[in-house]
């Protein structure tokens, strides 16, 4: 996510809207609620030629709390559906939501309905929900996404009483297995933080979702592959660690992924790390 206050008042847009063009498709996620502020971010990723924007109505932190950004927003759903409206208006691609199933005490699946029938009257079509409620107070974000019960039910239900509208579900999936039993329901599931922490997971998602054939690479050359990126960004002065920390769980339950790991968070940090750096750290995972 990034915050309207820091593409309009930065000094630096690339470091908030830079990316390579490998990267495409590519969403935008954006976080506030000055319909205006929001539009003129949207019309600048447009033409920085992102393919899509995100509006962020499910980050829980006391930060954007504060200054009405996140779940907060799910409080107001007329001001979200202003904000969408104000964004779509600008652009020509799309233009989505990201939210909870509720926020504290607001967390019956009628409150839900009522939300995305709201936002709805935006011209927004796309829905991707996170199947927990957010509790604002009492709760830390890291505990926000693991304390209150997943209810994928809500998101089904979801489904079947608004059928033309795009429904993703977000929430707790580890494994494409739990992918297709969503996918008998709603339209689309995002996977987070299984990704991030075990990113191998991805390496079947074209084969066993989308029935093409599997992939020969290994993680090995997954790494390798990005070579030319990583000493394209160490020549511009980017520091090593920023990439590799991104990698840490590629070799998770595989025999020296520990060891791989434990040597790339002691050594990429260092102002002389290199691809030398990298390529010792495959050296010490056997590669199959």
């Amino acid at each position: 996510m990034v915050t309207t206050g820091a593409i309009l008042y930065g000094d630096d847009h690339d470091r908030f809207l830079g990316y390579n063009d490998t990267e495409h498709p590519l969403a935008l996620q954006l976080g506030g609620s000055n319909p205006s502020d929001l539009a003129k971010c949207a019309l600048l990723a447009q033409s920085r030629g992102y393919d899509e924007i995100n509006l962020n109505v499910g980050c829980p932190s006391d930060r954007v709390q504060n200054n009405m950004i996140g779940a907060c927003l799910m409080a107001h759903p007329e001001l979200v559906s202003s904000c969408l409206r104000s964004m779509k208006e600008l652009t020509d691609i799309p233009i989505t939501v990201k939210h909870r199933i509720g926020i504290d005490n607001f967390d019956s699946y009628e409150y839900l309905r009522n939300f995305v029938s709201q936002v709805s009257e935006s011209g927004c079509t796309t829905f991707i929900v996170h199947a927990r409620v957010a509790i604002l107070e009492g709760l830390s974000p890291k505990e926000n996404r693991e304390i209150p019960p997943l209810k994928y039910d809500y998101v089904y239900r979801l489904k079947q009483d608004f059928p033309e509208y795009e429904i993703v579900l977000n929430g707790g999936i580890k494994s494409i297995d739990e992918c297709k039993t969503h996918l008998e329901h709603v339209d689309g599931v995002m996977v987070g933080r299984e990704a991030y922490q075990h990113p191998w997971l991805l390496s079947g998602v074209d084969s066993q979702l989308f029935g093409k054939l599997p992939s020969k690479n290994t993680r090995h050359d997954i790494i390798r592959q990005m070579y030319p990126y990583i000493e394209q960004q160490l020549k511009a002065g980017q520091k090593l660690h920023y990439i590799t920390r991104h990698m840490l769980g590629l070799f998770h339950a595989c025999p020296g992924g520990k060891q791989f790991r434990r040597y790339l968070s002691e050594n990429a940090y260092k102002s002389d790390a290199s691809l030398k750096t990298l390529e010792h750290a495959l050296t010490l995972v056997p590669e199959n």
